[in-house]
């Protein structure tokens, strides 16, 4: 299977080391790597499969500029939701290319631990389940793959393991215990849950690889670039500092301000991801924690 990796970031990079591995693969991002197989746009989006690893907030603008639509069938690697109006990565690939000839990959998945070819397994989802077969048999020996046609349980997952594992850096940044951090991540399954299932989503979707799998790792560990941004609000960093610190995109960010819009305008309850929201917005994170237990609501 020849396939096109668009974008070498890590979790390009990484994408690009596992599917290397079976199959004839290049590479290509807007800066040229030191990466073997590195090719030019022109020849990777000639490519009849494409694994698209930018991040969710330029998607729109990159598809604009660049994309010219051969019949190329795309698998989104990254993930969050569009700031600017709400929209999820699978409506604005929509307005691109025919969403049957989309799919989305989730799951547990450090771009660190994918290079060193350790073992997980991750799920990739599409309204054409033959086409999400086609990339998860693509999938190397140390990753399992299963498939499944749940595109919005998929990028809801995704996007919302994020903006918990914020909350998770500021949970152990604040060294509030290990009971805190669980009854957090636990909540957090509830929320995301709940606002999957306002979009369609289906419920077993969050107790999966996507949903459980990828939050329960994100949500707590310092691979996660999202926990470091918790991490460093909890030491009363300003978010610019964060940022440089990190030197790479934290789609639970933006993420974070789609979520507060969005649950505003639907009428979501979504308590945890609205103090993060407040925290990124300057209120300190122990005020946050203090709001949230004392949040009578059972929802």
């Amino acid at each position: 299977m020849k396939i096109a990796i668009i974008g070498a970031g890590k979790w390009g990079q990484a994408l690009y080391h596992a599917f290397s591995q079976n199959n004839e693969v290049v590479i290509n991002s807007r800066t040229p790597k030191d990466i073997e197989n590195f090719v030019g746009l022109d020849e990777a989006l000639s490519y009849e499969y494409l694994v698209m690893a930018i991040p969710a907030q330029s998607v729109r603008g990159w598809m604009e500029a660049n994309f010219e639509d051969r019949g190329q069938n795309i698998l989104v690697a990254s993930k969050g939701i569009e700031t600017a109006t709400g929209a999820f990565l699978n409506e604005v690939y929509g307005s691109f290319v025919d969403l049957d000839r989309v799919a989305f990959i989730s799951g547990p998945s450090f771009a660190t631990e994918v290079q060193k070819s350790l073992p997980t397994a991750l799920k990739i989802s599409s309204k054409n389940l033959e086409l999400a077969k086609i990339y998860a048999d693509a999938l190397p020996k140390f990753i399992k793959g299963y498939v499944d046609d749940d595109v919005v349980g998929a990028e809801v997952a995704g996007a919302y393991k994020n903006v918990i594992a914020i909350a998770g850096g500021v949970c152990d940044g604040l060294e509030l215990g290990n009971n805190a951090r669980a009854s957090l991540i636990s909540r957090g399954l509830v929320e995301m849950t709940r606002f999957g299932e306002h979009f369609g989503a289906r419920t077993e979707t969050f107790l999966s690889l996507g949903g459980a799998g990828d939050l329960f790792l994100t949500a707590s560990s310092q691979l996660s670039r999202n926990y470091r941004v918790g991490l460093g609000l909890s030491q009363g960093k300003t978010l610019d500092d964060i940022l440089e610190e990190l030197g790479e995109v934290a789609e639970g960010i933006p993420t974070t301000k789609a979520l507060f819009h969005i649950a505003q305008k639907e009428n979501i309850y979504l308590p945890i991801a609205d103090e993060v929201y407040k925290m990124l917005e300057g209120k300190e994170p122990l005020a946050c924690v203090q709001d949230l237990l004392d949040n009578s609501s059972d929802g």
